[in-house]
């Protein structure tokens, strides 16, 4: 046996259909065998919470070994993470395929399924990912949803904190007055023929972030690519799953991915790319998806033909070159590599991107913001992910940039609150840029 893995880490299936999968008992052994390897290990320490939490747990203990620790004392690691992928990616010398066979996302992503079929897993935290619900209504009164969720808001914040669970300091998304989908048909854009790259073709897939709270990262992604030719179709079947996923929710994110993927089909078989600039969302449908429904060939088709959106330009770039009319972007950007961008084994497809834009001054941050999507904004772990942060927001204030943007937009956003906490706020009069891909477009000089 190797001590550790020089092999490129290998994702098995998740075999959520078997029965063994909710079986507590054979869950509470698996999650022994994992945590002892891991506290003989402590490369992951520092990573996210999940770590530390095991780490004291056992270092506690009566014995300092995992056998005098209670399994019911294991949740709050459970808890804890974020499935951003990173220890299993970076960290770890006992992936698959060395025959340790570790793969501690998606133990935590069994242990929350059986917290599920438990009726223990956080409800409070399951509505707030009901995008598909949440997001019309939000839409329908902006202004009303806005101001209610504003961090500065002491009448609403601390009964969302008392009712809802949701920090009354976190940064909570603002949402659109409407859909990028009708945004996007009241302002049509050209595609430009003469561009070296004229005949892609691409869907953009909108994602529930796009749709409701940040159509403009859509819409700029859009023009992008209109201007290099691309003629495009911006489509929102439904969310991608990813909040269901943090909460154990398989079988829902299985429904999605059938659906999802059985709209995106037509278009792929009439030569249409599909581009996706939320770098959460193009993870589920390039690796998550395929590894819950290993037989579905629509999903299979879809996962070959999926780009992250900066993945798709600097591939377009290298191709075929782009159109010319970049111009300087002042006062420099601050590139963060989120962890999801990390997780579909790219590259810094983000720092490539801003590379092509002249005379620019770009600083690039590769580490966790945080934030965790939903995990982050809740009482209990706010906190917790503003700490994981906090070496980032360090970086970006010691750099000074006039951007800050993230592949994920919500990383964005915990970045610019750690920003304030540190003293060194975010340029109020720049544009209000969260993607690379929009910083692109500012080059371009795009609306």
């Amino acid at each position: 046996m190797r001590e550790g893995s020089l092999d490129a880490p290998t994702r098995h299936p998740i075999p959520w259909k078997e029965d063994d999968f909710l079986d507590e008992q054979k869950l509470d052994a698996e999650l022994r065998r994992v945590f002892d390897i891991c506290h003989g290990c402590r490369r992951c320490f520092n990573l996210c919470d999940s770590m530390p939490r095991l780490f004291d747990l056992v270092d506690e203990s009566d014995t300092g070994e995992l056998d005098s620790v209670d399994s019911k004392d294991f949740k709050p690691i459970i808890d804890a993470c974020t499935l951003c992928d990173m220890c299993f990616l970076t960290k770890c010398p006992y992936v698959p395929p060395h025959e340790f066979n570790l793969d501690f996302p998606h133990l935590m992503l069994r242990a929350r399924a059986v917290q599920l079929k438990n009726g223990t897993n956080d409800k409070q935290a399951a509505r707030l990912t009901e995008m598909d619900k949440n997001g019309p209504l939000a839409t329908s009164i902006a202004g009303l949803a806005n101001w209610a969720s504003k961090r500065k808001n002491a009448l609403t914040r601390p009964v969302m904190q008392a009712v809802g669970g949701i920090h009354s300091d976190a940064e909570l998304p603002q949402f659109s007055a409407q859909t990028c989908q009708k945004k996007a048909a009241q302002n049509p854009v050209e595609v430009n023929k003469q561009a070296p790259a004229f005949g892609r073709k691409a869907v953009i897939y909108a994602s529930c972030f796009g749709e409701y709270n940040a159509p403009e990262i859509v819409l700029a992604t859009r023009g992008v690519l209109a201007k290099n030719g691309v003629e495009t179709e911006i489509v929102y079947p439904e969310c991608c799953g990813m909040p269901q996923l943090e909460q154990g929710d398989i079988a829902r994110v299985s429904v999605k991915a059938k659906n999802i993927s059985a709209t995106m089909k037509p278009w792929i078989e009439k030569g249409y790319d599909i581009v996706v600039p939320v770098a959460s969302c193009s993870l589920m449908l390039k690796f998550e998806w395929p590894l819950i429904e290993t037989d579905d060939e629509n999903v299979k088709l879809l996962s070959q033909s999926v780009y992250d959106a900066t993945e798709y330009v600097v591939a377009m770039a290298k191709k075929e070159g782009l159109a010319s009319g970049l111009g300087p972007v002042e006062g420099g950007v601050t590139a963060h590599i989120s962890c999801h961008s990390r997780a579909q084994n790219m590259g810094r497809k983000a720092e490539e991107l801003l590379k092509l834009i002249p005379e620019t001054n770009t600083t690039v941050i590769e580490r966790c913001s945080g934030h965790g999507g939903s995990w982050g904004v809740m009482k209990e772990n706010f906190e917790v992910g503003m700490k994981v942060g906090g070496p980032v927001f360090r970086d970006a204030a010691k750099a000074g940039n006039k951007y800050v943007v993230s592949e994920c937009p919500l990383a964005r956003d915990q970045i610019a609150q750690g920003l304030e906490r540190k003293d060194a706020p975010m340029d109020s009069r720049a544009k209000p840029l969260r993607h690379p891909i929009q910083v692109m477009a500012l080059a371009y000089g795009l609306d």
